[in-house]
């Protein structure tokens, strides 16, 4: 089992423990990390985009001019494709982007993630974290204390209206239950902080 040590909000060790196998030290498998984070991706576009056809365009309904005897190329309406102003053929139109991915590769993506993190030594345990007023200026001497100078994602048991509010104005600093973490997020912030609880509820609901 990997072991790293356990930290206060002062930055102070104050004991170490030891991380879950079946979560903190399987064998990375990119493929499906990659895949969780293109599905991830993809289920957060909007997917709004629009654009006119020809019978969408406002005009060109008389025909520009006849059919025969002009010299010119035959036309039907100035709102074709060719025409400035024109429709779009083929253009894109409103969709959805989202699919599902097995649940079986999420797990597997997850884990391997979290053990890339274990790998790199970028994880940091917090025996606990809670503030006594929303204060940024208060977070922000969290993370120092912590010698966190890149980007973090900070992991709780539950929701925690402190420290979130604090946390929300650092730049480069994410907030998340242990239930709403994913691949893509782990990935993305260099640091992975958790507290003991947080911990505890991860090793419970993906071991």
């Amino acid at each position: 089992m990997p072991k790293v040590d356990v930290y206060n909000i002062k930055g102070q060790k104050v004991g170490d423990i030891s991380l879950n196998d079946d979560i903190f030290a399987v064998e990375v498998n990119k493929v499906a990390m990659h895949s969780a984070v293109v599905n991830i991706l993809a289920n957060a576009r909007q997917g709004t985009q629009s654009t006119k056809t020809k019978s969408e365009v406002r005009g060109g309904g008389k025909k520009p001019w006849r059919q025969k005897g002009t010299g010119r190329a035959r036309q039907g309406s100035i709102r074709s494709a060719q025409w400035v102003g024109g429709g779009i053929v083929l253009g894109p139109k409103p969709r959805s982007y989202s699919y599902a991915l097995p649940k079986k590769v999420r797990r597997l993506a997850l884990k391997s993630a979290l053990t890339s993190k274990a790998l790199e030594n970028n994880i940091i345990v917090l025996d606990d974290l809670k503030l006594e007023a929303i204060r940024t200026k208060e977070m922000a001497n969290v993370l120092n204390n912590l010698n966190v100078d890149t980007s973090a994602l900070i992991v709780l048991p539950e929701i925690n209206r402190n420290v979130v509010l604090s946390a929300r104005n650092i730049e480069n600093v994410k907030t998340a239950t242990f239930g709403d973490i994913n691949t893509y997020d782990i990935l993305k912030y260099n640091k992975f902080i958790v507290t003991k609880g947080a911990v505890a509820k991860i090793e419970e609901v993906y071991a």
